[in-house]
């Protein structure tokens, strides 16, 4: 789990988070939405530890990020996977070096037990093996990300972040690619927050949902609450398109 407890932050005495508090449970997808501008990018990586707060506790299972020392942030990191927007691989490295780069990094494993770990991983996301010595340009958008979310959980994390996951991809793709994570955070109890303004993910996934806008929280809830929430700014949000007015109109 992790816990935001009242975090502030501002860019050149510009307030761009206010006093926000928020808490993201172990095997849910938590989601951070809001519009553009809203903040949510800020607040991923505040979280994450790319900004530095103003104030405020970021607590990772009860360790405060920012009162923790260089050698407890090192080990910290071990225990987070990233799935960039994008799926950012290595053009130079196959699909299987991509996996297994983060162990050798970081694992201490043999050779041979790196190895043994990357084609755990990619069969988990049901990567073909034909694809394996494949570089990243001759495999599809969706398989790229299928890749990186194989990369992100090769160490094994306890702390997983998504930056706008179906970012390029087809509806169908997004589809199978939120299905992914959601059995992947459930499977292996991982604390996974998705940045995203993707409503089909919001609808099939959000067990947990934060909406921020113009830098605070709004409301908080899962997407069954979010057809009865009573938050102007968030039916505003949610149900801008005729077809979401439809099926909220449905749940009444």
């Amino acid at each position: 789990m992790i816990e935001v407890k009242h975090i502030t932050k501002s860019f050149d005495g510009e307030v761009v988070l206010k006093d926000i508090s928020a808490i993201f449970e172990s095997g849910k997808a938590n989601m951070i939405i809001g519009p553009s501008g809203s903040g949510k990018t800020v607040l991923m990586k505040s979280v994450i530890g790319l900004h530095r707060i103003d104030s405020g506790r970021i607590e990772y299972d009860g360790r405060n990020l920012p009162d923790m020392r260089m050698k407890d942030i090192r080990i910290l990191r071990r225990e987070v996977g990233m799935l960039f927007q994008g799926a950012a691989l290595f053009d130079s490295m196959t699909v299987l070096e991509n996996v297994m780069f983060p162990l050798e990094m970081f694992s201490g494993k043999t050779a041979e037990e790196q190895k043994e770990r990357a084609y755990f991983c990619l069969q988990r996301v049901n990567m073909p093996e034909r694809s394996y010595n494949l570089m990243p340009s001759e495999i599809s958008g969706g398989m790229q990300k299928r890749v990186a979310i194989a990369r992100a959980i090769a160490l094994n994390p306890k702390y997983l972040f998504c930056d706008e996951p179906n970012s390029g991809l087809d509806p169908q793709t997004s589809l199978i690619i939120d299905k992914l994570i959601h059995e992947i955070t459930q499977e292996y109890n991982i604390t996974t927050i998705i940045n995203s303004h993707d409503m089909n993910s919001i609808m099939e996934i959000g067990d947990n949902i934060v909406f921020i806008q113009q830098g605070e929280k709004k409301w908080q809830g899962s997407r069954h609450d979010i057809f009865h929430a009573d938050c102007e700014s968030l039916d505003k949000f949610v149900f801008a398109s005729n077809l979401y007015k439809r099926i909220k109109s449905t749940q009444k």
